[in-house]
């Protein structure tokens, strides 16, 4: 299936009763046993600056990073939808914002993401005109912790989750085929899933039970297979514990030799 075909059929996934899984990838053979495992999406995600590259935030990532991270995601994929991050100043103004878009794609993203609601509908809507499929992303934006001074849960007063439901519908009716929510309280997350004709795709808005909220979840592939140690998010479930692995493997080379 071509970039659109792939992007519409996640789209009609919208109460279809079979959830839409995402994970990170940011380098080939992640990317190819993710696919291979059959995720629905890769998203190659601006998070690298924290937990492949070393950074305390995302807000040191470049495109060029992301490019180079993209075509290696990219080459080991064949059926899963790969999604390129547009990274902080990337995407200032409708114009950049297409040559980031265009940029990612070349790389081989089939669709691009971008943070933020209303203030952002020229610059998604410029590059769907060009033929790009996008993906939305509300709620907690990750490129915006310096100027609120941390990561903060989203929507606990009514003026902010009526600022994100009214974000949410305007990326929605600029054309976005689904809509990160991230770090939104789970009952707006809920009330955004069930008002969106598009699906939902959440990550840490489900509520200590467990209980779903959005129609797809998103993961950081270093937070399932515990390969960072260092900051595992509390909303995070590890499946595998890699790092351990990797260092009893280390220590048992090092007495080996």
């Amino acid at each position: 299936m071509n970039a659109h075909d792939k992007a519409k059929a996640i789209s009609n996934r919208k109460n279809g009763g079979h959830r839409i899984s995402a994970l990170t990838a940011y380098d080939y053979p992640t990317a190819r046993l993710l696919d291979e495992a059959g995720v629905d999406m890769i998203l190659v995600g601006d998070s690298l600056g924290m937990v492949v590259l070393g950074f305390p935030d995302t807000t040191h990532v470049t495109l060029e990073m992301m490019v180079h991270h993209t075509a290696a995601v990219a080459r080991g994929v064949n059926k899963a939808l790969v999604i390129g991050d547009m990274p902080i100043n990337s995407y200032d103004t409708p114009s950049q914002a297409l040559t980031t878009a265009q940029a990612l794609v070349q790389a081989g993203a089939d669709v691009v993401k971008l943070e933020g609601g209303i203030r952002q509908i020229e610059k998604i809507s410029a590059i769907i005109k060009s033929g790009i499929p996008v993906i939305g992303h509300h709620g907690m934006l990750p490129q915006r912790v310096l100027e609120e001074g941390g990561y903060k849960k989203k929507g606990k007063t009514e003026e902010e989750s009526c600022a994100i439901m009214e974000g949410a519908l305007a990326l929605q009716e600029a054309g976005c085929f689904a809509i990160v929510l991230e770090s939104v309280v789970p009952e707006l997350a809920e009330k955004i899933t069930a008002k969106l004709k598009i699906p939902t795709i959440g990550i840490g808005c489900k509520p200590k039970s467990g209980q779903q909220t959005c129609d797809g979840e998103v993961a950081v592939i270093t937070d399932l297979i515990g390969s960072y140690p260092w900051f595992v998010p509390p909303f995070a479930k590890p499946q595998a514990n890699v790092a351990g692995e990797i260092s009893q493997a280390v220590r048992a080379y090092i007495s080996s030799i």
